[in-house]
């Protein structure tokens, strides 16, 4: 690391400021019917959630089951009067949300991390549900250099307009990884040479006591409870940061910055 490490992050961070308006727009898309669903899908939209009428039969249900399938995609089922609830239209009980961002899979970004002579840096989010608290992570993430933000397919806070907002539009430039399994993730990535460290106020470490100039993910828990302890035994190593008040944690975005920072200032050296 040295100082045209930060040179080449800030006239990204310039124009994110610049733009913020242009960027609070961005909100998810809401599609209904069967078929505009179906070619949705076809046309490889990114969808963030997908609802389903309870009982629905047919060839194009079954074609759009057999899409879903195909890609992997979570769907709900649900009353229709919930359908109805959210559009007063003709859904034929279909209606999906395409996603207001791009996704991506860990295990095709790592790769291109490694083969591009960086060494990781990756934050991975357990189950946080509050979206001002993830858009303010990942514009973290983007400002810090981190390489990509890892969420959970489900139990996390979705990706909206206020999370864009929150996030000033790093949302549309950083990496988000959104994985089916975070316990395969943390495996995957420790098979490849990435240390995992869970940041956690159980752990006896602090993170001062942690190199974080290696391959690195940092796993930060949810607001309520923290991180899940089966992805705290998975981990190499638990860390925490120190308090000195007797509240019971700090904010989730705020610890992120300061872990992600005390990376940055050791890569730095």
């Amino acid at each position: 690391m040295n100082d045209g490490y930060l040179q080449n992050l800030l006239p990204n961070v310039a124009l994110y400021t610049e733009n913020n308006d242009k960027i609070m727009t961005n909100t998810n898309e809401l599609i209904f019917g069967i078929r505009p669903v179906i070619e949705a899908l076809k046309a490889g939209k990114e969808i963030d959630k997908l609802f389903l009428q309870n009982s629905l039969n047919g060839d194009l249900i079954q074609e759009l089951k057999t899409l879903v399938r195909q890609r992997n995609i979570h769907f709900q089922y649900v009353p229709v009067e919930k359908l109805n609830r959210m559009t007063t239209k003709n859904h034929q009980g279909v209606i999906c949300f395409i996603s207001s961002i791009t996704y991506y899979s860990i295990e095709d970004v790592l790769p291109t991390i490694f083969e591009a002579g960086r060494v990781p840096l990756l934050l991975i989010l357990d189950r946080i549900t509050d979206v001002r608290n993830l858009g303010a992570i990942a514009r973290t993430v983007y400002v810090s250099g981190a390489d990509a933000l890892i969420i959970p397919l489900r139990g996390g806070a979705q990706i909206n307009a206020d999370a864009i907002k929150t996030s000033a539009g790093a949302l549309h430039k950083v990496q988000v990884c959104r994985e089916h399994n975070l316990k395969d993730t943390i495996d995957f990535l420790k098979a490849s040479g990435v240390r995992v460290i869970a940041c956690t106020e159980k752990a006896r470490n602090t993170y001062f006591e942690e190199d974080f100039t290696i391959p690195t993910a940092i796993i930060m828990g949810s607001e309520e409870d923290g991180i899940s302890p089966e992805y705290i035994k998975r981990s190499d190593a638990a860390m925490t940061i120190p308090m000195v008040g007797d509240l019971g944690s700090l904010n989730v975005s705020v610890a992120a910055g300061i872990v992600l920072y005390e990376a940055i200032r050791q890569r730095m050296k």
